[in-house]
């Protein structure tokens, strides 16, 4: 199943079009897209069975799949040769936890939009985003995909200066959460709908130029491990989001560095799941 937001109404995403699930269930589950994964277990199998004729739709009128998660995790150096490129030692090499910070939900966007740029060097990082689909605790790592809805396209957009401002540490959740600064969708993807859900490929390109490519198995740390390592620490909730690092390929690192600037157009994609465009200026 692909579940979306299309203009504020939960939907299914199908060959043809968008089903609106509260008219397609005839009232029994809500149009707000955020409940759908509050009551995942509950809700899944009668999405699975859900049927109706399919609408049209415009994909500048898809919103965030998941519009007001309660928590999201963001994970940092999290792919070898991200680390290799900024000039950090790899977490999980020195026997350390992933870095983690969060993203305040109040930056969350659409898959298709313009983004204001503010001041600064801002820096893009496609990620793949696991969204928690039923409340975990203390779950091992053989369990973990149980506790998974899906899987969508993320972007951590990120303004340097004010990310590494500060004197103890930097202000990561800062310089990663200005308006606009996290596209996502197009659609959250059940992980019955993947070959193989830890390995799909990912990238991004700014105005047709490859900047990201990778897989998602590259990962360090993969998505059961950074739910089990999470939920030790403490309770992931239905609808919580965890973006799961970048690749290789910033624009920070670059020699000379390359940072976003009005008139971008920022493409990003994972293999299953779909495309985010993003544009940047006033327009």
């Amino acid at each position: 199943m692909r579940i979306a937001n299309l203009a504020g109404r939960a939907v299914l995403l199908v060959p043809g079009g968008a089903i609106d699930i509260h008219k397609a269930s005839g009232g029994a589950m809500g149009p707000d897209p955020g409940s759908i994964f509050e009551r995942w277990d509950d809700l899944r199998p009668q999405l699975t069975d859900l049927t109706g004729e399919p609408v049209p739709y415009v994909e500048t009128d898809l919103l965030a799949p998941v519009p007001s998660p309660r928590q999201i995790f963001a994970i940092g150096i999290n792919y070898a040769e991200h680390a290799a490129e900024a000039e950090l030692a790899a977490p999980k090499a020195s026997g350390g936890a992933p870095v983690t910070f969060t993203k305040f939900a109040s930056c969350l966007t659409g898959p298709v939009g313009r983004v204001v740029l503010p001041q600064g060097m801002v820096d893009w990082e496609v990620e793949l985003v696991a969204v928690i689909g039923r409340a975990a605790h203390r779950v091992p790592t053989e369990n973990a995909w149980a506790y998974v809805a899906g899987l969508t396209v993320g972007q951590d957009l990120t303004e340097r200066i004010t990310q590494w401002s500060g004197s103890a540490p930097q202000q990561f959740s800062l310089g990663k959460s200005y308006p606009g600064f996290g596209p996502l969708g197009p659609a959250v993807v059940t992980l019955d709908e993947f070959d193989d859900p830890a390995d799909l490929r990912i990238g991004c390109e700014v105005n047709g130029v490859s900047m990201q490519g990778a897989s998602t198995s590259e990962m360090t740390f993969d998505v059961p491990e950074l739910v089990s390592r999470l939920s030790a620490v403490l309770p992931l909730l239905p609808g919580d989001l965890i973006f799961t690092g970048t690749p290789a390929g910033i624009g920070a690192t670059r020699v000379p560095p390359v940072f976003l600037k009005d008139g971008d157009e920022l493409v990003s994609r994972i293999e299953g799941i779909g495309t985010l465009r993003t544009t940047f200026g006033e327009g």
